[in-house]
């Protein structure tokens, strides 16, 4: 994997010799699943060579994990770990709610001897995991054929709502990560009063995470169904209940032509050309927007594109800088995982 150049990430380090042909651990944590691959840095791009993923929630630790990555695959000596996060990482700690783990970098040195051990906000990781992607691996929804200078966003709503960043400093992109996606929710026409009502029942604060995220297209189905009595298929309740809520629902939708999940997927990405203008707005993104996540990606082929430009587009007085800002989807997802291995490779402050 090499870097590209629609990417002028700021990376000082891939200039210091001592960062070529080191051994990395890169592992991206999630609520489901946690992945964990084997690189080998050189001429400024990673190699990787093993591939794992666990089961989160089997596991009582991320020592474990580590642990069994390692002994599975006879790794020895291996110089640096680098880990990406769902939660906000501050002075080399995190512990991320939907983990449940107190992750701390100086424990993984302690114990298994690493050299250097990163820790970054998944969505972090995801920017610069973004410079080793290759062009068909970006899908426009509009552009005006490429990535403008500027600061960029990143939107990627999953298991929850990732909002990330590149500083653009006139040479180089610097990727930051945000806890963006637990500011409040606001609604704007009276059906989404009637929602924003329902879900603070719920939740009492109400953050864009719980509209823009797996949990987030149940609450915006169950509304539908619950409170505007949208008839549900009988045959459909099972299906939801057993399986991949997402999935089932996306194939619902376009397979069995079900209104009930046309409305809920058409209401959701209506909602994420909003928070993808407020975001925009106020990173002022005039490089572009990255849509990212687990969601945008299942559900890609669904997209009205000239529907969702005009609908992030909409502003009280800055639609003539929206309407510029070229808007991508990352096919790829594995930017966590990759990014966060070469961060640990080639970052030095």
């Amino acid at each position: 994997m090499i870097l590209n150049p629609k990417f002028p990430l700021y990376l000082p380090g891939v200039e210091n010799s001592n960062n070529d042909n080191v051994s990395i651990i890169g592992a991206s944590l999630r609520e489901d699943i946690t992945i964990l691959g084997y690189f080998v840095s050189g001429n400024g791009g990673l190699e990787i060579t093993l591939q794992n993923t666990y089961s989160t929630k089997e596991y009582a630790s991320f020592n474990d994990i580590l642990k069994k990555f390692i002994q599975d695959n006879q790794l020895e000596n291996v110089k640096r770990l680098g880990m990406a996060v769902p939660g906000p990482v501050i002075d080399g700690k995190s512990n991320p709610a939907r983990l449940g783990w107190n992750l701390d970098v100086e424990e993984y040195k302690r114990e298994f001897g690493f050299e250097k051990v990163e820790m970054l906000n998944d969505l972090e990781a995801s920017a610069y995991g973004m410079a080793l992607l290759e062009d068909d691996d970006l899908e426009a929804i509009y552009t005006s054929g490429h990535l403008e200078k500027g600061n960029v966003a990143i939107l990627a709503p999953g298991n929850g709502l990732g909002e990330a960043g590149y500083f653009f400093d006139g040479k180089n992109l610097r990727p930051f990560a945000t806890e963006g996606g637990h500011s409040e929710f606001s609604p704007r026409t009276n059906v989404e009063v009637e929602f924003y009502q329902f879900l603070n029942n719920i939740y009492g604060i109400v953050s864009w995470e719980n509209v823009l995220s797996k949990s987030g297209l149940f609450n915006i189905y169950r509304f539908l169904r619950d409170v505007k009595r949208h008839p549900e298929p009988e045959w459909l309740g099972e299906r939801l209940a057993n399986g991949n809520f997402v999935e089932e629902l996306y194939k619902a939708a376009v397979e069995d032509n079900v209104l009930i999940c046309r409305i809920a997927l058409d209401t959701f990405l209506e909602f994420l050309a909003r928070e993808a203008n407020n975001l925009t707005l106020k990173l002022k993104a005039t490089g572009g927007l990255l849509i990212a996540g687990d969601i945008p990606q299942m559900v890609r082929e669904y997209i009205d594109k000239s529907k969702f430009y005009e609908k992030f587009k909409i502003s009280d007085k800055m639609e003539g800088m929206l309407r510029n800002i070229p808007i991508y989807l990352v096919k790829q997802n594995h930017t966590a995982l990759n990014g966060m291995a070469l961060y640990t490779a080639y970052y030095q402050a």
